[in-house]
């Protein structure tokens, strides 16, 4: 008879336990979709337009925290974005997922990157992207601070060398990398060292933490760098462009963001910014 009580409870036991690991489990299965994902992307610049009840965001994807704080201050105050957009976002992308996630999925509407990122993910063909303005092609350099880089293996064999950890980057990530491939270099004999920005580049190889970086060549980097010390990789370099995504033929839209556009390339302070190529398509 004790053996039975036993046994019993045994089973009641086990009943309960079932009972409460399949409740837990639905519970789960019934609330995991309901939850948003935060953004990944650390930084952005938002503004309100001023239009109430206009709930219609208008984002822009740029990799510069200064072309971001320009942008938004300028499209927040044009009309037609006031018109067509209750609040613009300004995005700062900080690594290339965060380029692959705004222009691949075609979360923005505006975007500062380079041609072969819309042509890779075809961004043109399925949401739009249409170029309104175009920054010149530059020259990638291998630069040092107090001698002349020389392209070959003997000379560049136990360097540290500063890159961008941005694979997408020609002149800070796919040159220098096809140069030390070319030579037989790889992580075994350079120490390559990684960094976020170009302006970080410069201050990495004005500290002494790295002997060459390589980056494009600034006219305002004759104030600190000597010109006889940076060699060629690349003479010519595909420069940044602007991209609208024209889901629509929003004609006041396009020439809106090109006249914003326009003034952010005069304004910035530095010169590759400042120089602009419009597309057709605005008699103004």
């Amino acid at each position: 008879m004790t053996n039975f009580r036993i046994i019993a409870s045994r089973k009641w036991l086990l009943v309960f336990i079932a009972a409460l690991v399949c409740g837990a489990t639905n519970f789960f299965l019934q609330n995991k979709t309901y939850t948003d994902i935060p953004p990944q992307t650390g930084q952005y610049s938002s503004c309100s337009t001023g239009s109430n009840g206009n709930q219609d965001v208008f984002y822009v994807y740029v990799t510069d925290a200064r072309i971001a704080n320009m942008a938004s201050e300028r499209l927040c105050k044009d009309a037609t974005i006031k018109r067509q957009y209750g609040e613009v976002k300004v995005i700062v992308g900080q690594s290339d997922y965060d380029t692959f996630r705004y222009v691949n999925y075609g979360v923005v509407d505006l975007a500062l990157v380079k041609r072969n990122v819309v042509d890779a993910f075809g961004a043109d063909q399925i949401y739009g992207f249409t170029p309104i303005a175009s920054h010149p092609n530059y020259s990638a350099y291998f630069i040092a601070l107090r001698e002349k880089p020389w392209l070959n293996k003997e000379y560049l064999l136990g360097k540290r060398i500063g890159l961008l950890d941005y694979p997408s980057s020609r002149s800070g990530h796919i040159l220098p990398k096809t140069v030390l491939q070319r030579l037989g270099l790889t992580n075994t004999n350079v120490d390559i060292v990684y960094y976020n920005s170009h302006q970080d580049l410069r201050r990495a190889l004005l500290a002494g933490e790295v002997d060459i970086i390589s980056s494009y060549w600034a006219e305002e980097d004759a104030k600190k760098l000597s010109r006889n010390y940076a060699v060629p990789l690349q003479e010519s370099v595909s420069g940044m462009q602007w991209f609208l995504k024209m889901e629509t033929k929003n004609t006041d839209l396009f020439c809106a963001t090109q006249a914003v556009v326009h003034k952010l390339a005069v304004d910035h302070p530095r010169p590759y910014y400042k120089t602009i190529i419009l597309e057709e398509g605005c008699d103004s």
